[in-house]
């Protein structure tokens, strides 16, 4: 899985186009990173900029647009309705996929060290990032504002986390944190009445509602506060109102941690809720974009509660969750749109994972080097692991294997996943080639030049080497896979699970010999020892799993 994530900085400038302009050209003009959204606001003279893409690159262009607005904004002459304290108010690092909440909090650490440093801007963490409990809040770090930002940087205990704690007139300051992704989603009632929709907001919302007695009065604690009814939702904040346009009304949701509420649950919940009062849920809205991850889950849940495997194939997943949560009601959903891997790879398509069949074996009988055998074994594997998952979904579903069912789901899923990081091989390992013909392409003129060529050769020869140990480690977990299909899968699809079997096999056999060649062209003798040893290992054991897989499939098919 590639590692991506996401950066939503708030500039306070919303009026001015050619200051906007300028400001996203700044994160454009990064290689790798894809900008998502400019939203300006007038009211509240202020933008929303939203980008993504791998970790790197998405932090440059994080601190060129941060650089470049405070060349350009002056907070001297600022108004606006939004709270805020600097040219760059707000910069959230946020993980989509492949990355951990712990590593954002180290990339939201080198963001503002380096905004502190080289901008010399105060820099407050916040969220997942803060180093204090009283800053874990934006309110909190932003009470004053602008206007009272001189004043508290006095105070020692209002201390920057990085840069001086000295009042910067013209960018003020910036708050750097890391949070989990947040989705805004809205559920459609059968109603054009914003009453219902805010009684269902109460019930499902973390915070619920105020604790009222029979008389009506609300019920308070020792020191007088308010006791409140919990809602049914964690990490959910949820209000109700009437679209005027449609002619309907949504209870509107802000998610702040799918893996624990998702979308399912949330609609559900709705539709729970709404039933009760004598209403239904009749669809709903996603406002912006969504990581793939949620709308895999979501279609998940779905098929599981029509009683079908959960391990189905990503298009199928996306579509089943459309569908169920009635995402198209409000506008049309387009996936390549709105689902945040889909947006990157569209904009930044892959050249052989997107081709067809034909194309795919057309550019590998052409007369360039690449794609080449590295890539054909990880395409090996894939077709592996999607025959395993189709084997074990054809299982599950199945009355006389019912007491499979969870180990063909599981199975299935795992087949899904395989085949997912797979495909992706064929591309990284074309990719590490390449890498190694531009290594080779460097200029030798001087004695610094050979040195820096030599060294970047043998490092794009490592690569090189560990993309397709990657694939013959993962043909082994495919091979182990294709054996559990042959042992316990549906006796219809036998022949399936022992063709899984042998294109694991493939898999591992091509993936060993591109890892041999290229540690001939290794110098570093460790390394290279201590990969062939791996190597040989994890050939050996697939070797092993498939003579097992084929001797029971023959068995079993009376040969």
């Amino acid at each position: 899985m590639p590692k991506l994530i996401e950066c939503v900085p708030n500039f306070s400038e919303g009026r001015d186009e050619s200051v906007i302009n300028r400001i996203a050209a700044e994160i454009t003009a990064v290689g790798g990173v894809t900008l998502l959204g400019v939203d300006p606001g007038k009211d509240t003279n202020r933008t929303v900029v939203t980008f993504v893409g791998e970790p790197e690159p998405v932090l440059e262009a994080a601190f060129r647009s941060a650089a470049k607005a405070a060349e350009l904004i002056r907070m001297t002459a600022h108004q606006g309705a939004h709270p805020r304290m600097g040219a760059t108010d707000v910069i959230p690092v946020i993980p989509v996929s492949g990355v951990t909440m712990e590593e954002c909090v180290e990339y939201a650490k080198r963001l503002g060290s380096r905004i502190g440093e080289e901008l010399g801007i105060p820099v407050f963490l916040y969220a997942e990032a803060a180093q204090r409990p009283d800053r874990r809040r934006l309110p909190d770090i932003r009470a004053g504002e602008y206007e009272g930002l001189a004043e508290k940087l006095k105070r020692p205990d209002f201390k920057p986390d990085f840069g001086p704690a000295v009042f910067n007139a013209e960018s003020g300051a910036t708050a750097v944190g890391a949070r989990d992704f947040m989705i805004a989603y809205n559920v459609n009632l059968n109603t054009k009445d914003a009453k219902p929709a805010r009684e269902i907001a109460m019930n499902i919302r973390e915070s619920g509602r105020i604790k009222r007695g029979k008389d009506g009065k609300p019920v308070t604690d020792e020191h007088g506060n308010p006791l409140r009814v919990p809602g049914r939702l964690q990490f959910c904040q949820a209000g109700g109102w009437t679209m005027d346009l449609f002619g309907y009304a949504q209870v509107t949701m802000n998610l702040h941690n799918f893996h624990v509420t998702g979308l399912h649950h949330a609609f559900d919940a709705v539709a729970d809720e709404a039933e009760k009062l004598g209403l239904r849920a009749t669809g709903s809205e996603l406002v912006g974009l969504v990581p793939l991850e949620a709308m895999l889950e979501a279609g998940a849940h779905y098929l599981r509660k029509q009683g079908k495997c959960a391990g189905a194939p990503e298009p199928e997943l996306v579509h089943t969750a459309v569908l169920s949560l009635g995402m198209n009601d409000t506008y049309p959903f387009k996936p390549e749109e709105r689902i945040i891997e889909y947006a990157v790879a569209g904009k930044n398509p892959k050249r052989l994972a997107g081709m067809t069949l034909t194309q795919f074996a057309d550019e590998l009988s052409s007369d360039s080097p690449a794609p080449g055998g590295g890539s054909v074994a990880a395409l090996a594997g894939a077709m592996s692991a999607g025959l395993s998952a189709m084997v074990a979904s054809l299982t599950y579903g199945k009355k006389e294997y019912s007491r499979r069912k969870k180990i063909m789901e599981d199975a299935a899923l795992r087949g899904q996943e395989l085949k997912k990081r797979f495909v992706d091989l064929v591309d990284r390992d074309t990719e590490a080639f390449n890498a190694v013909l531009s290594a080779m392409r460097l200029p030798k003129k001087t004695d610094a030049e050979k040195a820096a060529r030599d060294q970047a050769i043998e490092e794009a020869y490592k690569l090189a080497a560990t993309v397709p140990m990657e694939t013959l480690q993962l043909a082994e977990q495919a091979a182990q896979l294709a054996l559990l299909l042959v042992q316990k899968g549906i006796d219809t699809a036998l022949s399936d699970a022992a063709v899984a079997s042998l294109q694991a096999g493939t898999a591992a056999e091509g993936a060993w010999m591109n890892v041999a060649v290229n540690l001939q062209s290794i110098r570093d003798a460790a390394f290279s020892a201590s990969t062939r040893e791996k190597s040989e290992k994890a050939l050996q054991s697939v070797r092993k799993t498939v003579k097992r897989a084929q001797r029971l499939a023959q068995k079993r098919l009376g040969s």
